[in-house]
């Protein structure tokens, strides 16, 4: 059977865009086991209370929640820390910017890429409320804008 080519979305998380101002973003691979793996083929993945430490030169994935397999029998903890597979100059670069006060690791994504199961790591600083609402702000102001461009270029169709 030929290896699978492109990539395929597991799981995002949405929330991270709308609570942190993301920074750099890392690919990383991530130290599964079988039934882990044949969870996140099924789709079944959530990355809401996430987030990634650097211990001892080691960057983990922590309380990403993998549900258990349903066939299988030997069966993985669902919160369970896993190990994430990085150069060591993007390891460096991780913990100098999280020692930086206010900042941490937030996962973005997992996902397949040529059949090797990846995460999408980004090192955030958390927003507070007013940041929230002057994103949303922003996005409407964008969203108002198009329509009325869309609007004045169908009128002079029209015309």
């Amino acid at each position: 059977m030929p290896r699978e080519k492109g990539r395929t979305m597991v799981a995002q998380n949405r929330k991270a865009r709308h609570d942190y101002h993301l920074h750099d973003t890392f690919e990383a691979g991530m130290v599964l086991t079988g039934t882990e793996v044949k969870s996140l083929r099924a789709g079944r993945a959530s990355l809401s209370e996430a987030f990634a430490t650097v211990d001892d030169g080691e960057v983990w994935l922590r309380n990403a929640h993998i549900p258990e397999y349903s066939h299988g029998k030997d069966n993985h903890l669902p919160r369970r820390n896993r190990k994430l597979l990085l150069h060591r100059r993007e390891i460096d670069k991780l913990a100098r910017e999280t020692d930086a006060s206010g900042r941490t690791i937030v996962p973005l994504s997992i996902y397949f890429s040529d059949g090797y199961a990846k995460v999408e790591l980004a090192v955030a600083t958390g927003k507070r409320d007013w940041d929230k609402r002057q994103t949303i702000a922003a996005r409407e102001a964008n969203r108002e804008a198009e329509r009325e461009m869309s609007r004045h270029i169908s009128r002079r169709r029209r015309v």
